[in-house]
């Protein structure tokens, strides 16, 4: 009797005691930069218009505006989020590698916070090549 009673009570995933959460877009557009610019080879993230703006923005003193999700988009549905960064790389690092780390570092962080990884799109925008020493 105490088996069927345990059957009868199982919980499906989707149930949750006493409500249930959703993290917003913003929050994993966060945890992925961070998680993005950790990454040995990652120098920034954000295209070129939206790098111009930035520098516009830290030159007149609001460099915090709008800094936590440069060069990232996500969209949450149903516990899985879909990513999109824009990132740029030191020209030292081999492309296929920053990605990759990119890739399980952001799954990593985001996973973390209790959500499954449907996709991570990365666009390599730019390098950047540091000058000889002379």
């Amino acid at each position: 009797m105490d088996h069927e009673m345990t059957q009868e009570l199982a919980m499906t995933p989707d149930v949750v005691p006493g409500g249930s959460t959703h993290i917003s877009d913003e929050v994993v557009e966060k945890i992925a930069v961070a998680a993005a610019k950790s990454v040995p080879g990652v120098v920034e993230l954000g295209g070129d218009v939206a790098r111009f703006f930035n520098a516009v923005l830290d030159r007149v003193g609001l460099d915090q505006v709008g800094d936590a999700r440069r060069g990232c988009s996500a969209h949450v549905t149903n516990g899985g989020a879909v990513i999109n960064l824009v990132i740029v790389i030191d020209a030292g690092h081999p492309v296929p590698e920053v990605t990759t780390a990119v890739r399980v570092e952001v799954t990593r962080a985001v996973e973390a916070y209790g959500l499954g990884v449907d996709e991570i799109n990365i666009r390599v925008d730019d390098v950047t090549i540091d000058p000889p020493l002379a």
